[in-house]
């Protein structure tokens, strides 16, 4: 009996040269793997493809329910972002397809779980961290870090499938290098790799468009959140994928949701990429809309460190560690009253306010009016200034009278 190997197979170039590449240098009857996450057309072929280039057998595992309501979510509940704009796309799937992965590897009794992520990026990083945090004695193989590894372009891997009788309908032309779910697209490559150069939006948008070409009419949306998970959109309830894929319609029809960030990667390296999250983006602002009514100012700042620490979490891999639980904890604790109605409007690329109301709203109309209330003395603030302003005033005195000596 051979030893077997799962192979996290997209129906890419890369890891479909990776099958005969697998069988050719270790021998392994070959597992592919393909994790739905919400790509949509991408996995249409596929079965037909692994087979004919030498796989066993090929398992396409729908988690994208699993991956919103278990890693989306609770991204969302922190408003975790990457460096002030990247809303952790591909980032917060990997943790789940590593996930599943090493069940398909039990399943199986797989020796080894393959991946085709290169040595430069993150996703490296990602599947291997999650992969060792749930099964640390499977054998991991980097196929682009290998030494057996000979192909560095296109042309090389095109030419390899041919040499093993494969003949793909894949093109060596060059082209953006793409990472899609249900929750973003991000673009990578071409005029992308110079900074100075403005994206070719014509060419690169996937999920929507320009605020340029957007409708010239707004459009209002309501959204409902219970305990910090969404419930509703337009009246309408709906699981929390239904939603996104909702609000993906809504905000790339306004241009909502582009980003053209240049990030810092885990190994140390800046790369150029345009995200497009235009569902994201709006859920993201909704339900920050909804927590300022809600949250106390001492919570309110404490959650936003606890959001870019989750952020960087995320973006390093480190998914299956005791301190994401622990963030993710306190996060969760933070979301209890988080319940109520979100309205804005949807304009060339914005998300504009238009209404916030909760049963557990803070926001007193009698204390922030400018007409002074029972529960408000003007008076009071006096004495609190003193206080609060002592140590200024100390200071100040000092210095004059050092001055004046």
């Amino acid at each position: 009996m051979k030893e077997k190997v799962i192979l996290a197979y997209s129906g890419g170039l890369d890891t479909t040269a990776i099958i005969p590449w697998l069988k050719e240098n270790f021998d392994y009857e070959v597992i592919c793997v393909c994790i739905d996450c919400g790509q949509g057309e991408e996995l249409d072929g596929l079965e037909e493809r692994a087979i004919s280039c030498g796989a066993e057998k090929l398992y396409i595992e729908d988690v994208i329910d699993e991956f919103c309501d278990e890693y989306v979510i609770p991204c969302v509940q922190a408003h975790a972002v990457y460096e002030n704009k990247y809303l952790l796309g591909t980032s917060m799937a990997r943790p789940v397809i590593a996930k599943r992965l090493v069940e398909i590897a039990r399943k199986e009794n797989a020796t080894a779980i393959c991946h085709g992520a290169t040595g430069k990026g993150n996703d490296q990083i990602r599947f291997e961290l999650g992969i060792k945090a749930l099964a640390p004695d499977l054998k991991i193989i980097a196929a682009w870090r290998s030494d057996l590894w000979t192909m560095q372009s296109r042309e090389d891997e095109i030419a390899y499938c041919k040499a093993h009788g494969i003949d793909l309908p894949f093109s060596a032309d060059s082209s953006y290098s793409r990472d899609r779910n249900l929750w973003h697209i991000s673009h990578e490559g071409l005029e992308l790799e110079d900074p100075m150069e403005e994206p070719n939006f014509e060419h690169l948008l996937v999920l929507g468009t320009t605020p340029e070409k957007a409708p010239d009419q707004g459009e209002y949306v309501t959204m409902t959140f219970e305990k910090g998970i969404p419930t509703s959109v337009n009246g309408k309830e709906m699981k929390v994928s239904d939603i996104i894929r909702t609000l993906n319609e809504l905000g790339g029809k306004h241009g909502i949701g582009i980003v053209d960030i240049v990030e810092n990667r885990v190994v140390g390296m800046k790369s150029r990429g345009v995200y497009e999250t235009p569902g994201g983006t709006i859920l993201y602002e909704a339900h920050q809309q909804l927590e300022e009514l809600i949250l106390d100012r001492d919570t309110y700042a404490l959650k936003m460190d606890m959001a870019n620490k989750l952020a960087q979490i995320v973006y390093e891999g480190k998914w299956f560690t005791p301190l994401r639980e622990a963030v993710v904890a306190f996060i969760e604790s933070t979301q209890k009253y988080v319940t109520g109605e979100v309205k804005f409007k949807l304009y060339k690329g914005n998300i504009i306010k238009a209404g916030t109301s909760s049963p557990y709203s803070l926001y007193n109309e009698s204390i922030a009016s400018f007409t002074t209330g029972d529960l408000y003395d003007h008076h009071d603030a006096e004495g609190f200034i003193n206080l609060f302003g002592l140590s200024c005033k100390v200071r100040a005195l000092k210095l004059q009278e050092a001055e004046n000596k």
